[in-house]
């Protein structure tokens, strides 16, 4: 692949990459972060993609690994502030929000970015298995468990209203 093709599908998949990393990172500063050390891993390690029809993949990998990798530095210190600005958005965002949005965002990581993968940004099981390195088994799962929780949560949420 060459490197006008990666600035290529870099910017068709700008979308895929902020929705991926947001999943993960909730913190649009740090979802910016990894989207830019993302790009700059891909570009210099372009030479490691071996097959050009996996390039998203690959692209959505690196990025799902830089996450990780901001996730456990930033996990080790947070400061008041920030405490103060997590409380301030979490009470703006309850009126800014769907009900789906909000149960989506409720589950746990692992049943969660298969979810965003598959629903919103349209990766096949196949490609969900590859970019988490998990059996396309495992995927199917995930999404079987995801979607019985978020039906229960749903249905909670509208008892109440």
């Amino acid at each position: 692949m060459t490197k006008e093709r990666l600035g290529t599908l870099i910017l068709a998949s700008e979308r895929q990459l902020y929705s991926t990393a947001k999943t993960i990172l909730q913190n649009d500063q740090d979802c910016a972060d990894a989207i830019q050390e993302t790009i700059v891993k891909a570009f210099s390690k372009i030479d490691t993609l071996k097959n050009e029809r996996f390039a998203k993949t690959w692209l959505i990998r690196i990025l799902i690994n830089e996450c990780y990798t901001l996730l456990r530095k930033s996990s080790k210190l947070i400061s008041l502030e920030d405490i103060g600005e997590m409380t301030e958005l979490a009470a703006d965002e309850k009126d800014d929000y769907s009900d789906l949005y909000r149960a989506v965002t409720s589950l746990k990581q692992e049943l969660r970015l298969p979810v965003i993968l598959y629903y919103i940004e349209d990766f096949s099981i196949k490609e969900i298995a590859q970019i988490l390195e998990i059996t396309e088994g495992a995927v199917q799962k995930r999404l079987a468990r995801a979607r019985g929780k978020l039906k229960c949560e749903l249905q909670q949420r509208e008892a109440i209203v």
